[in-house]
């Protein structure tokens, strides 16, 4: 056997130890990418006269993450928690660069970024019961405190709860997402990559579904002063649509059944949509269309991530009450 043949043997196996709905699960992710390359091809071709550098921009950058998150979930949970740290850590980043901080905030900027380690440490060593309170309780104690050890007191309350609104989006909700992934993979269909797996997809699916509904049938707004251009019949059917994929494609990667299921799909596209409103209100507040430039054709990773920022902790506790002991 030459060296060829033995990497091509060593993939085989690796492959075939993965759990195969999450192996076609990302074939037809990938699929739908190819897909979208073709049609941006041929509307270059077509249609000269438009410009299509967004939408390139859009697919190539879609390709990029889902590669990364793909890599991530088939090397196992060492190499998703510490995906998940960067995403934290680069989403904080963005948040405090737009966010009104100033030079004497110095102290309380280093103990958020310490944060990050912290948190996905008892992520790493998989002790749930620290990570639960750990930024809601404590760092909720911590943040006021060092503001008034600096002697901070012009803007106090507004300045901790903005501190502390940074912690919860962008480290404690998001680290949820590798929790998942601590789970242990017996009984369930996908194993822990597939729980994670279906919650980006249906996160992301119930964005574009929301956002193809809206162009196609919207005419009433639903937010004007936060999101002018979200509809209620946008709202409407991404949420019919998406709550369709989670209960028909739910039973192939997560152990939901029934009731459980049920209200999943009922009431995660409803927590997509508030994540993304309400990070519109921030922005919107803070002056700016995009939290960065990172992405391009996205913006920022806040705004990858807004509607995930809520909808990650509601997937998890559903399953944890529905269908999972080890929480």
């Amino acid at each position: 056997m030459n060296g060829g043949d033995r990497v091509l043997d060593i993939i085989t196996r690796f492959l075939s130890a993965q759990p195969p709905a999450l192996l076609w699960g990302l074939a037809g992710v990938g699929g739908v990418l190819a897909l979208g390359a073709v049609i941006a091809g041929l509307l270059t071709v077509t249609r000269p006269g438009k410009d299509y550098t967004e939408l390139r921009q859009r697919i190539f950058s879609w390709v990029v993450m889902i590669g990364l998150l793909a890599a991530a979930l088939l090397a196992g949970w060492q190499a998703t928690v510490l995906l998940f740290m960067v995403v934290s850590f680069i989403a904080l980043r963005e948040f405090l660069s737009l966010a009104p901080t100033r030079r004497e905030d110095r102290l309380i900027i280093l103990a958020a970024y310490l944060a990050i380690p912290v948190n996905y440490a008892f992520v790493a060593l998989d002790i749930y019961g620290i990570y639960l309170v750990l930024i809601p309780v404590y760092a909720f104690l911590i943040t006021p405190y060092l503001m008034a050890v600096i002697g901070q007191t012009r803007g106090y309350l507004s300045s901790v709860a903005m501190f502390h609104w940074g912690l919860m989006t962008c480290i404690y909700n998001i680290g949820y997402v590798a929790f998942l992934m601590r789970t242990s993979d017996a009984d369930l269909p996908a194993g822990a990559a597939g729980l994670v797996f279906f919650l980006l997809v249906a996160t992301e699916f119930n964005d574009v579904a929301q956002y193809v509904w809206g162009k196609l049938l919207g005419r009433h707004k639903i937010m004007p002063k936060v999101s002018p251009n979200k509809t209620w019949e946008g709202f409407l059917g991404g949420w019919a649509t998406t709550a369709a994929l989670i209960w028909f494609a739910g039973p192939l990667f997560t152990p939901l059944e029934g009731l459980g299921l049920a209200i999943m799909a009922l009431v995660l596209p409803v927590a997509g949509f508030a994540g993304d409103v309400t990070m519109s209100a921030i922005k919107r507040d803070i002056g700016v269309k995009d939290t960065s430039h990172l992405i391009p054709g996205h913006g920022g990773i806040l705004d990858r991530i807004d509607s995930l920022t809520f909808t990650a902790p509601i997937y998890f506790h559903l399953l944890a009450y529905f269908a999972l002991e080890s929480f």
